[in-house]
C-alpha cells in the first residue's frame, strides 16, 4: 500500500469547485458522447456508459442534458461528430502532460491545447513521445471504514492491483478491462464506492520541490482543465 499524492487531492479540489460553477456538466457531457459513441448508446450494454452516467446523475446532472449527451455520441442528433483525441506535451521542469479531449472540431481544440502550453511554460510532443510513461488504469476510491485492515483485504478479494491511502478515501488500482468488476465486487463487499474512472497513471512520479515551479505546473494543468474539449489531463507532477 502506497501513499496518497497530494496532487490528486488537489484536483479532485479543484474539481468539486467546478462542479459548483457548472463547469462539470460539459465534461461530463462530453464524456457520455464519447462512451456512448465507443459502445453504443444502452448503458445496461456498455459499461463505459454507464459508469459515466452514473457519475454525471451524481453530479445531479439533468436527464435531458444525459439523453442528449448519448445522441450526440451515437450521431442519433446529426451536427459534427464527436471524436476522442489524446494530446501529449511537457510542462514547466518537464513534467509529463496527457490530455483527453472529445470534439467535433480537431483544428479548433489542437490550437486551445496548444496555445495553453505556448502561454505557461510548455510544449506540445509528438504522438508517443510521453505516453509510455503512463499505464492504462482503472481507479476506484472508496470510503474508509473504522477497520483499514478489513478494508484492505476487502479490496484485494475485490481485484484490486494496488491501493493507496488518500486521506478519508482509499484508491483501488485494477486492470482496465476489469474496472466495472472490481467496482462491483467493492459495493457488493458493503463498501461506499466514491468514483470510479479510467485513467493513465504514471509509471514514476516526479516530485517538484520549488514552490514556484509548483504553481506554474499548476497554473498549466488548470488552463488545460478549463478548455471546453478537454475531459481529462493526467501528469506524473506531485507536489513534495
Amino acid at each position: 500500500m502506497s501513499g496518497h499524492s497530494k496532487w490528486s487531492k488537489i484536483k479532485r479540489q479543484k474539481g468539486a469547485n467546478d462542479a459548483k460553477r457548472g463547469a462539470v456538466f460539459t465534461r461530463l457531457g462530453n464524456q457520455i458522447a464519447i462512451a456512448a459513441k465507443q459502445g453504443g448508446g444502452d448503458p445496461d450494454l456498455n459499461p463505459s456508459l454507464a459508469l459515466a452516467v452514473e457519475k454525471a446523475k451524481a453530479e445531479n446532472m439533468p436527464n435531458d442534458n444525459i439523453d442528449r449527451s448519448i445522441k450526440r455520441g451515437t450521431g442519433e442528433l446529426g451536427g459534427g461528430i464527436i471524436e476522442e483525441i489524446m494530446y501529449e506535451g511537457y510542462g514547466p521542469d518537464g513534467v509529463a502532460i496527457m490530455i483527453a479531449c472529445a470534439t467535433d472540431n480537431r483544428n479548433r481544440t489542437y490550437a486551445d491545447v496548444r496555445t495553453a502550453f505556448t502561454k505557461n511554460g510548455g510544449n506540445m510532443a509528438e504522438t508517443g513521445a510521453v505516453g509510455y510513461l503512463f499505464d492504462r488504469k482503472g481507479v476506484i476510491r472508496f470510503k474508509k471504514s473504522e477497520d483499514p485492515d478489513a478494508d484492505q483485504l476487502l479490496a484485494i478479494d475485490a481485484g484490486a492491483e494496488d491501493m493507496f491511502d488518500e486521506e478519508d478515501l482509499w484508491v483501488v488500482h485494477t486492470d482496465a478491462k476489469e474496472l466495472n468488476t472490481v467496482r462491483e465486487n467493492l459495493k457488493a463487499a458493503g463498501l461506499n464506492v466514491d468514483s470510479a474512472d479510467l485513467s493513465f497513471v504514471p509509471k514514476t512520479t516526479m516530485i517538484i520541490d520549488d514552490e514556484k515551479q509548483q504553481n506554474k505546473v499548476i497554473r498549466l494543468m488548470d488552463v488545460l482543465d478549463e478548455l471546453d474539449d478537454v475531459v481529462d489531463t493526467y501528469t506524473n507532477f506531485d507536489i513534495a
